[in-house]
């Protein structure tokens, strides 16, 4: 039998994919559909800022709270200290209290842009697991919450085994992961009433882990839903560019740059794209990602000006969508691209093309921008650059100069004064 959900959040999952499994559908959608469900998902802070990898569990977050939910976002203060081991090859570097402060304090503002935080029943609340995670007492910790779990299971969760099946080392610090992340789910129900986990199909395992801790401390019924990791139709790991992490961060990313990754999408994502990370009308999604052609270039242009407007803001998307028409068709400099200054004593001792690209993040190496260059992939301002030792003068950058690698990537220079 086919589950036809009551409630529009379920609805919503359900048929614009964010969904790859519910620990309990009837269960979780007879709750959504009569009262105001808080539902939570955790986010450590091992960067400054989150990347378009989280952006699946934001949306589903923004979702919960438009169709009358409670969303809570938990900052992993705590849980960071320890980090996640699921599928990762290695231990994750220990990263101090004052960095992960400060990585707390660049990704709390991201949020902002995609819900309401308020004292309504509905407004999102943002809560950091190191206020009950900080000052446990071990032993008791143990006597406590301990005995609630199994090793023998731990180690079949599929994060765990597969690590160790390739005999790569699971430290102990980072096996009591899970444990904490249990707690996390039966301190926010007790505290906030929350019913619902959710997260990556990698966290299942953790998941239930919390939903069976708060049955049996709390004889709480809660629920978990997990989304499935994407990738984009090529096999490459959501989140990731040839240049490295997507930040959603404008500190980190440039709102143009972001822009441009969203316009780069492959003709095959553009419908899936549409439904996961704009609110478009399903049917809407569906045929512009059904268009073929050059008529599919518009549909990504509508992708990434909506996916630009819900991260930074509609007059930052129209501004960067202004700049890209400039760049593009007419050649322009773009007011909005990347931004980079050089000192007049750096260029008066010998600043080459070459160099500028690596400064200016185009290109990672010398050997890549020299490259670049010999393969007619470098400009200046539009005009072609040949010689790959090239050296830039002051006179070059009498106005901002773009330099550019290839036909999308671009930047200005400007000569400090």
């Amino acid at each position: 039998m086919v589950f036809r959900p009551k409630s529009d959040f379920l609805n919503i999952m359900i048929s614009r994919g964010f969904i790859s499994d519910c620990t309990d559908y009837e269960g979780l959608d007879h709750l959504l559909n009569s009262q105001i469900c808080p539902g939570y998902i955790g986010f450590d802070a091992t960067a400054k800022s989150l990347h378009v990898g989280s952006l699946m569990q934001i949306m589903m977050l923004r979702w919960l709270q438009k169709t009358g939910g409670k969303p809570i976002t938990l900052m992993g203060g705590g849980t960071t200290k320890v980090g996640d081991p699921s599928f990762r090859a290695d231990e994750r570097p220990l990263l101090s209290d004052s960095q992960i402060e400060e990585n707390i304090s660049g990704i709390k503002g991201i949020f902002s842009n995609y819900l309401n935080f308020g004292e309504k029943n509905s407004d999102a609340l943002m809560v950091n697991n190191s206020e009950w995670l900080d000052d446990l007492n071990y032993i008791q910790f143990l006597r406590e919450i301990g005995g609630h779990f199994s090793v023998n299971r731990m180690l079949s969760f599929e994060s765990v085994k597969s690590r160790l099946d390739r005999e790569q080392s699971l430290s102990f610090l980072e096996f009591n992961y899970m444990i904490l992340q249990a707690y996390d789910f039966y301190e926010l129900n007790q505290r906030y009433g929350c019913i619902l986990q959710m997260g990556g199909s990698d966290q299942m395992g953790n998941i239930i882990n919390g939903m069976e801790l708060s049955r049996r401390k709390a004889n709480s019924k809660v629920f978990g839903l997990t989304s499935p990791l994407l990738t984009t139709s090529d096999g490459k790991k959501m989140g990731k560019s040839q240049n490295g992490a997507v930040w959603l961060n404008k500190e980190m990313l440039s709102p143009f740059d972001f822009w441009q990754f969203w316009r780069n999408t492959a003709d095959a994502d553009v419908g899936k794209f549409l439904k996961l990370y704009t609110e478009i009308d399903l049917i809407e999604c569906e045929k512009l990602g059904s268009l073929k052609g050059s008529e599919i270039n518009e549909a990504k242009s509508i992708l990434a000006n909506q996916v630009t407007k819900l991260c930074h803001g509609e007059k930052v998307a129209s501004d960067v969508e202004k700049t890209a028409k400039e760049v593009f068709e007419k050649g322009g400099v773009g007011s909005d691209l990347p931004s980079y200054f050089v000192s007049k004593n750096e260029v008066e001792t010998g600043l080459s093309v070459a160099q500028l690209l690596m400064k200016t993040g185009l290109t990672k190496s010398g050997k890549e921008a020299k490259r670049l260059i010999s393969e007619n992939g470098a400009r200046l301002n539009g005009v072609l650059i040949s010689d790959t030792n090239q050296i830039l003068s002051v006179h070059d950058f009498n106005e901002p100069l773009k330099i550019s690698a290839g036909k999308k990537r671009h930047a200005i220079v400007t000569l400090q004064k």
